[in-house]
């Protein structure tokens, strides 16, 4: 008698979802700090704005 061994896909697809939630949350996150931050994050003055300057303007987006 021979045993055969199906693998469950089930974990594997959980974690590739897992993943890609976790990707795109971190896009959301760098796209709101270069894009539309405006000293909301850092409490210290505008560093975050400063820091993302140029980012800003390669993008295209509007910062003054």
């Amino acid at each position: 008698m021979t045993l055969v061994h199906t693998p469950n896909r089930a974990a594997e697809s959980a974690g590739i979802a897992l993943a890609a939630i976790g990707a795109v949350v971190l896009a959301l996150l760098a796209l709101y700090l270069v894009g539309f931050d405006q000293g909301a994050v850092s409490r210290t003055g505008m560093y975050m704005h400063e820091l993302m300057h140029d980012g800003r303007h390669l993008l295209g987006l509007p910062c003054h």
